[in-house]
């Protein structure tokens, strides 16, 4: 292709990173990115046909349908190879999922590609998922390109599709290619490529073409001109002179591989009973092996040694320090752990000893860890296929076996000299779900296998909360949710059911209130003696917890005033109405009565529980609520229907400031009662495009109508 290979034609050996291409698959659930990557793979030779591999065995490990079901909701790795322009070029195509609930797999795809190919579908148009990842792509600057799929069905429409792109994405996106009856018309070779026969042939394109032709390959060639390093091509083609076919191609192949052009292509896979080539298959070959760069053109994420000291910059080379990165990790009950490896820098091998490091997520349950292991097999995977490899260089992709405590996002460097990489960005889960095992025997095996769930996925949160006695999966979405329980059910064989979620409120008293403790037992030997009055007054919101001693004249020995207020705290912890731990109270000791030798720490202890129980059947006793602080970001169109929802969950709007690329940040105080579904309906409102943060602000009191019902279930 073109100078910025730097082999001037010339072949070059095929480990070599300026031969490797990394390119994900982006787009949203129906617009055909698996059925894309097939045919790449057939049409590569890879596979016979769409879904099987050489040797006629299946891509993935069950039928067609399990296949795409699995592949929808996973990042997959499919490896081919093409030749293109006399040189072996290898392509790692990462199918990454097509749902807003595995964003977590979808950045990792991100983060080990070089070049992502946004996939549309000409029927169904862009949705918000595939519009907020352009903009993280175009944030870090990652070339991209337009494949449109479905333009052969009948609700298909390449036009609108195309103009919907330009609109959504901006500057930059220009079609290459315009669909044309049974193939394809090149805007820059003015050439026909006609696919009805069931084969590729090049043609001159019909009379009917010529309009549409003139009009987009002159936008076209004026985009390649903005990008182009000479400065004489827009002199030259204003004064009418004709430029150079392949000049005009190799300025645009650099446009690309900076991320300053983005190519539109055309699609159209036969299905059901039709067969014959794939329509715009060479076409996007050609744009991948080509127009995207090569690992050595994109720069590596910042690096530091694992106590945080800064590195001279690495860069793509096969014989400098090793750094790789987990970017995927599946955990088999029978296989053990198999983990997908971006090389960055260095050469892996078989059996080679190195240092696994992964830090910044602990409080999702990724302990921080520094630890070294021994490689086990190398291999490329292409469904249950795993190719094996003599070694994985620099720009590669690979798995490894059975890294026991490697987890995704993990950092692998030499085991004398660590480095750690900077973490992609990862959202927090928002969707809580209550789940127990439905057996002991289940009981007994859920530890494990959520500890595997969790090494695999950091965007799920495992929470034991102590107080609510529930272990709950802080998850991105109920689909995310419903993976995850069937992963422990056919994966492990762990059952469980979901519950409801318990929110943790306080008590507090709703007026000021005397109470008496009096524990007075004799059963022989020593008795039990211990007797006091206190008085409970509420206290402002935040303000906590406080004890004031009020005795005169010794009647509570000096010894056994600390036992009252360890009584009292200990109740206080437990709850006197519904229970749950009280707050804002002010406890004052004034009487009491104490035994020369009955009365012990223990008694004065459990007088001083009763004593809180007593005056707390004398006044109103309040059930407090956690508040949160929220901050919702969402499109202009949908601030509305957004701040009506957020007052219908008893949420007090603060405000709203506008934020670049037409959107709205609200930020609002809402009752965590009423957050605990918000991710879900939150989709719904904003169509996919919504997010939010949370954080706790404060406790307030629970609405009486509210409080009746938390008391029933409690």
């Amino acid at each position: 292709m073109a100078e910025r290979n730097q082999n001037n034609g010339r072949g070059v050996a095929a480990d070599q990173p300026a031969q490797v291409r990394n390119v994900v698959l982006v787009g949203h659930s129906g617009a055909g990115k698996t059925t894309l990557a097939e045919a790449l793979l057939a049409e590569t030779g890879t596979i016979q046909r769409a879904g099987r591999v050489e040797d006629g065995s299946t891509v993935c490990d069950h039928d067609e349908v399990e296949i795409r079901q699995r592949r929808s909701v996973s990042l997959t790795l499919a490896p081919f190879e093409h030749t293109a322009g006399g040189r072996r070029i290898k392509v790692n195509l990462l199918d990454a999922p097509g749902y807003p609930d595995f964003v977590g797999d979808l950045r990792a795809g991100l983060r080990a590609a070089d070049a992502a190919l946004f996939v549309v579908s000409a029927v169904d148009g862009i949705d918000g998922l595939t519009r907020m990842l352009w903009e993280e792509c175009s944030a870090v600057g990652m070339p991209r390109a337009v494949v449109i799929t479905k333009i052969d069905q009948a609700r298909g429409d390449f036009a609108r599709t195309l103009g919907e792109c330009q609109q959504a994405f901006g500057g930059g996106v220009v079609p290459l290619y315009l669909p044309d009856g049974t193939g394809l018309v090149g805007l820059l070779t003015e050439r026909f490529y006609d696919y009805g026969s069931g084969r590729r042939v090049v043609g001159e394109p019909g009379p009917g073409a010529a309009e549409m032709l003139a009009q987009e390959r002159a936008a076209l060639i004026e985009g390649i001109i903005e990008e182009s390093e000479d400065e004489s091509l827009m002199d030259r083609y204003v004064s009418g002179e004709e430029l150079d076919l392949d000049e005009l191609i190799a300025d645009l192949e650099r446009a690309v591989a900076r991320g300053g052009l983005h190519p539109v292509l055309a699609t159209a896979v036969p299905h059901g009973d039709r067969q014959g080539a794939v329509v715009g298959i060479a076409e996007l070959l050609e744009v991948i092996t080509r127009g995207f760069p090569s690992p050595l053109e994109h720069p590596l994420p910042p690096v530091t040694t694992i106590e945080g000291k800064d590195v001279p910059a690495l860069t793509c080379d096969p014989d400098g320090p090793l750094l790789a990165e987990v970017i995927k990790t599946v955990s088999d009950p029978y296989v053990g752990r198999i983990s997908l490896v971006r090389v960055f820098s260095g050469t892996l091998r078989p059996d080679l000893t190195v240092h696994v490091s992964g830090h910044g997520l602990a409080d999702r349950g990724h302990e921080d860890h520094d630890v070294d292991e021994r490689i086990g097999a190398l291999s490329a995977p292409l469904g249950k296929q795993q190719r094996s490899l003599a070694e994985c260089r620099a720009g590669d992709v690979c798995a490894i076996a059975k890294l026991a405590r490697a987890e995704t996002g993990d950092t692998i460097s030499a085991a004398d000299g660590p480095l750690l990489m900077a973490s992609w960005t990862m959202p927090d889960p928002l969707l809580p779900v209550a789940i127990r095992a439905v057996s002991k025997a289940d009981e007994d095996k859920l530890g494990q296998s959520l500890n595997r769930l969790v090494a695999e996925d950091p965007t799920l949160r495992l929470e034991n909360n102590a107080e609510t006695r529930q272990l709950v999966l802080w998850c991105m979405g109920e689909a995310h949710a419903d993976v995850l329980l069937d992963r422990l059910r056919s994966r492990y064989g762990v059952e469980v059911e979901t519950v409801a979620l318990r929110v943790p409120l306080r008590e507090t008293f709703g007026g000021t209130a005397e109470g008496l403790g009096r524990h007075v037992k004799q059963s022989g030997g020593h008795g039990q003696y211990g007797i006091c009055r206190i008085t409970v007054e509420p206290l402002p919101p935040g303000a906590g917890f406080e004890f004031v001693d009020r005795i005169v004249g010794g009647v509570v020995p000096r010894q056994f005033i600390p036992s009252v207020e360890k009584g009292v705290r200990t109740q206080m912890t437990r709850g006197v109405s519904a229970g749950y731990p009280m707050v804002d109270l002010k406890v004052t000791l004034h009487d009491g009565k104490a035994h020369s030798v009955d009365s012990s720490d223990m008694a004065f202890q459990t007088a001083g529980a009763l004593a809180v129980k007593d005056a707390a059947a004398k006044v109103p006793v309040l059930l407090l609520e956690p508040v949160d602080e929220v901050s919702v970001l969402v499109h202009d169109e949908h601030t509305g229907p957004v701040m009506s929802d957020l007052s219908g969950r008893r949420g007090r709007v603060l405000g709203t400031e506008s934020v670049p690329g037409g959107r709205t940040l609200i930020r609002a105080e809402v009752p965590e009662l009423e957050m605990t579904r918000y991710s879900i309906d939150l989709r719904s409102l904003s169509h996919g495009t919504g997010t939010f943060h949370r954080r706790f602000l404060r406790y307030e009191p629970l609405p009486s109508h509210l409080m009746e019902k938390v008391m029933e279930t409690s």
